[in-house]
């Protein structure tokens, strides 16, 4: 029997050392499995520039997975390599996978300066050179004196990189192309005329040595860690044709399957499906543009038409590809990407990527446990009643009734494999309402209640395999077949 995969984010942003989160996650490992989790997407685990302070985003040495005293620690933000193997075995235990978050755009915190000829470039127009060559400092030479070549030898130097943001000659912030350097083509160009540059010093991706090396590191990092999957971070500031060769070639030396889902962050599906032919389909991606439509819906305050929510959506064009989400930690608030769906609607967007056919959905940890830092509250209470409705009872066919500006629902009328599966699903944004939906003729004469506890009566299926099910206002109801209690006659 296969049930519903979902991943879990488990992260957020202002996460601090003192949360030990490989600790937490291995702790949790099986409560998750319970709730339905098949697979779990962690924070980069390699030393980031700012020490035990950084995120992982800052990526320092890719090969120090928190083993080596670099950038004032051993640990990183998360804990130690041995924690960290200690939480995917706990993970592998209840038989999920787990999802390293990789970042290769860019690396910070070198070891060394050098010199280097470059030209100064409009950091809003990247075709733009406003200064000729000169010589600038620029900090692009890791050696890794800390780790002292353990697992490689390799030493990064400046023509590694395309370009850096900062000239320790001159003590200027400003953006530098090397020369003798492009910027990648197959990236973005919708904005900033060119988005190869994001931050730090710029990967060179079309350098043979950068490719070969960023190979035997992945093919170190599975081996040493047994990750079964990757989250690529910025693929819109990397070329194309970088991850459609890198994720073949390192599935070819592994022989693993290795699921990738990519972060090419823009609300136009358009451009997702056209990054999607470009790599082959090799990896699948975030579905961004329905975030936005979350998002969206929930600032609208109820004058948002739902009957378009899922318009422009990934999932409607390439559901196998379509990983959804509600919120991440770059949306957070505070955050670059801030997007935060307000929490009156979370309940009614996670039903809808919970409890649908189509796409691989994603929790987040920002939500499930909340965001003191930004005092957000944890909605747990909530997500463990829909994560528990997705294992046990979305499957089979789907019937749709976005008919209604304010009021919407779907049935799903469940599987043989499933015991007691099948669902009905009505949310609104305004003042509720009834919808009256086929759910199947086998669930005539059944009884149905409301798994949410939102809805105070059950309601009972016809001879039609229809039913009259109910919406209060601002709010979602997810019926579900009633059972009866131990010693029912």
């Amino acid at each position: 029997m296969s049930d519903n995969g979902l991943m879990m984010q488990y992260f957020e942003w202002y996460i601090t050392a003192a949360t030990k989160l490989w600790k937490e996650a291995a702790a949790d490992a099986e409560k998750l499995a319970k709730l339905g989790v098949t697979s779990v997407w962690l924070p980069p685990a390699y030393k980031d520039a700012a020490g035990k302070e950084g995120s992982g985003y800052g990526v320092y040495d890719l090969y120090d997975l928190g083993e080596f005293n670099q950038k004032g620690s051993v640990a990183t933000k998360y804990g130690t390599k041995k924690e960290y193997l200690a939480a995917i075995e706990a993970f592998h235990k209840q038989n999920m996978q787990v999802y390293a978050d990789i970042v290769l755009n860019h690396k910070m915190g070198a070891d060394e300066v050098e010199k280097v000829s470059a030209s100064e470039f409009n950091s809003t127009e990247r075709c733009q050179m406003i200064a000729d060559n000169k010589t600038i400092g620029a900090w692009t030479k890791f050696t890794f004196p800390g780790r002292k070549g353990k697992y490689s030898d390799f030493k990064w130097n400046w023509t590694h990189f395309s370009g850096i943001d900062w000239d320790q000659e001159g003590f200027k912030k400003s953006l530098y192309k090397f020369s003798g350097k492009e910027w990648a083509k197959d990236v973005d160009v919708s904005e900033n005329g060119n988005y190869d540059y994001l931050m730090g010093a710029d990967l060179d991706m079309n350098n043979q040595e950068v490719y070969d090396e960023l190979v035997k590191w992945a093919v170190w990092y599975i081996k040493e860690t047994g990750i079964d999957g990757m989250r690529l971070d910025a693929v819109k500031h990397i070329p194309a044709h970088f991850y459609r060769d890198f994720l073949y070639k390192v599935r070819e030396l592994t022989g693993k399957e290795l699921f990738a889902v990519g972060e090419y962050w823009h609300w136009d599906t358009v451009k997702l499906m056209h990054y999607l032919d470009e790599i082959k389909q090799e990896a699948s991606l975030f579905d961004v543009p329905l975030h936005f439509n979350f998002h969206n819906c929930s600032k609208a305050h109820g004058s948002y038409d739902l009957r378009h929510i899922l318009d422009g959506a990934l999932i409607n064009v390439n559901p196998i590809k379509a990983v959804t989400f509600v919120d991440n930690h770059d949306t957070e608030p505070g955050q670059s990407l801030e997007s935060w769906v307000e929490d009156w609607f979370k309940p009614m967007a996670y039903a809808i990527i919970l409890l649908r056919r189509e796409g691989y959905p994603c929790v987040f940890y920002g939500d499930y446990k909340g965001i003191p830092h930004e005092k957000v509250k944890a909605k747990k209470t909530m997500l463990d009643k829909l994560m528990k409705i997705r294992k046990q009872k979305a499957y089979g066919e789907q019937h749709d009734y976005f008919d209604d500006p304010n009021c919407i629902g779907w049935t799903r009328e469940g599987d043989s494999e499933h015991k007691n599966s099948g669902l009905a699903v009505v949310l609104s944004d305004g003042t509720g309402g009834t919808k009256r939906m086929y759910i199947g003729k086998q669930f005539a004469g059944m009884h149905f209640r409301d798994a949410m506890g939102n809805a105070k009566y059950d309601i009972k299926i016809d001879e039609y395999g229809c039913g009259d099910f109910y919406v209060n206002r601002d709010s979602v109801s997810v019926w579900v077949k009633k059972e009866r209690t131990s010693g029912a006659k």
